[in-house]
């Protein structure tokens, strides 16, 4: 059954990658009901590949540009927001791995990006930056809400997105910049990872397994990233945020029952 397991996981990896309710908490929570354990950091890294294929797929003109015009505005504003994600992540790599490894505190993670989501979607009506108007101190800001989503139950997207409403930004411009700065955080995660994967029980999982987990990742990744990109510019995050205060209570409950 590992392929259906492959499966089930690519979809959450690719749905709940870009919608603002934490793809490694609800990897996290996978991982543990399938008993997957160590063959799961190898599939985690193959299905992190495969939203990475899905963002890079909807962004392509905005890649290749960046690619002719390395030193563009884009290409510094990207850079400044990437730099704090790389340093919380590199300080804090240990602990974030052990909060992972234990899932202790996923459940309060879950609650507090709830409170952080319906607080953002209040100040839906007053955004007013476009992508021109983005600071270098913008996207410091965007980017350093990116460094504190490592924590497992954390949404990325959603922190990045909120950091963007906090700072007056375009609710349509907001998610643009959160998913073309997902681009290097989901690369340099994967390059992280490879230590353990060498390290992990790879051998548990077939490669027919590990192909259909990434093809699921990157076509549901797609899906989402598309639709993630409508929502934020007419819709509400107040749905996200009382989903994952439920999914907060309940892990909660399952810790005091000792069942997680």
């Amino acid at each position: 059954m590992d392929w259906l397991e492959a499966v089930v996981l690519g979809i959450i990896q690719g749905l709940t990658e870009f919608l603002p309710i934490s793809s490694t908490g609800h990897l996290l929570l996978g991982r543990h009901f399938f008993r997957l354990d160590e063959a799961g950091l190898f599939l985690d890294s193959m299905l992190h590949i495969g939203t990475l294929i899905a963002v890079m797929t909807v962004y392509w003109k905005e890649i290749k540009e960046l690619i002719r015009q390395p030193f563009s505005r884009l290409s510094l504003l990207l850079v400044a927001g990437t730099i704090p994600t790389v340093i919380i992540g590199l300080s804090f790599k240990d602990y974030f791995e052990e909060i992972s490894r234990t899932g202790i505190t996923v459940g309060w993670e879950f609650l507090a990006t709830g409170c952080i989501l319906w607080l953002a979607d209040t100040m839906k009506s007053r955004g007013y930056k476009e992508l021109e108007d983005i600071t270098i101190m913008d996207a410091v800001l965007i980017g350093s809400f990116q460094g504190a989503a490592i924590l497992p139950a954390v949404s990325r997207s959603g922190l990045t997105i909120a950091a963007a409403l906090f700072r007056k930004i375009d609710r349509g411009t907001a998610a643009y910049f959160s998913f073309l700065l997902s681009i290097p955080a989901i690369a340099g995660g994967c390059l992280l990872q490879i230590k353990d994967v060498l390290g992990g029980q790879a051998e548990r999982l077939s490669f027919f397994s590990l192909f259909l987990g990434t093809v699921m990742s990157a076509f549901f990744g797609y899906l989402a990233v598309k639709w993630m990109i409508a929502l934020v510019k007419k819709g509400s995050l107040k749905g996200f945020a009382i989903y994952v205060w439920l999914l907060g209570f309940a892990i909660l409950g399952m810790q005091a029952a000792g069942l997680f």
